[in-house]
């Protein structure tokens, strides 16, 4: 399968992404991750993007375009991707496109992940996270043992800053503004699945069901 994954912060396109993963064997494919790889591999366009972030400037669409090419060509991409919240924009959802119709590679659908707003408040705002090795927990639904402590290494679980609910709805906000029209530009290609994420295993079978129509 080769799809991108649309949604809010707090949709689950982590969660859908690792399901999905699990049954084909594509790749999840973030540009956090793709600039990360970039940057330790040392490449021209990985010293471009940590020269970018070390001067505290925002990494250009070129240039991410350019990494997302050299990690499309990877022999791991074979088998399928899904871009997890990537594009963000139209401009980088027009030079995508671009760019994939130049590598000869096609698009299976994109899906918007279609989250109500409180419940992306309630998923975030009880979510905790280990300071040492990440590992993530749900205050409701997956709490740790003892609280405030993980699991796994034992180190401090904390909200994270950028989860109080003042922080998740600024997020909210400027996913609004910049990426939901993806939604809109996605409908108009006619390759979008909108799918309710309030259950992960629906949005699995919504797009197993796409794929196999």
């Amino acid at each position: 399968m080769r799809l991108i994954l649309l949604g809010a912060p707090g949709a689950g396109k982590g969660t859908v992404a690792k399901r999905l993963t699990a049954i084909d064997g594509s790749v999840q494919i973030s540009t956090g991750d793709i600039l990360r790889a970039a940057v330790k591999a040392g490449t021209e366009l990985g010293k471009k993007a940590e020269a970018a972030m070390k001067a505290g400037e925002l990494v250009s669409d070129d240039l991410i375009m350019g990494i997302m090419g050299e990690r499309l060509l990877e022999a791991d991409c074979k088998n399928g991707f899904l871009l997890d919240g990537f594009p963000r924009t139209i401009p980088q959802a027009e030079a995508l496109k671009g760019l994939l119709a130049k590598l000869g590679i096609e698009l299976d659908f994109a899906v918007n992940l279609d989250v109500p707003r409180d419940v992306i408040l309630d998923r975030l705002t009880t979510r905790r996270t280990c300071v040492e090795c990440g590992a993530i927990y749900n205050v409701k639904s997956n709490p740790p043992k003892v609280e405030g402590k993980c699991d796994a290494c034992g180190g401090a679980v904390v909200q994270r800053d950028d989860e109080t609910e003042e922080a998740i709805s600024k997020r909210l906000d400027v996913f609004n503004a910049q990426t939901s029209p993806l939604v809109d530009f996605y409908g108009k290609e006619g390759m979008l699945l909108n799918v309710n994420a309030t259950s992960s295993d629906a949005v699995v079978e919504a797009i197993q069901g796409k794929l196999a129509s």
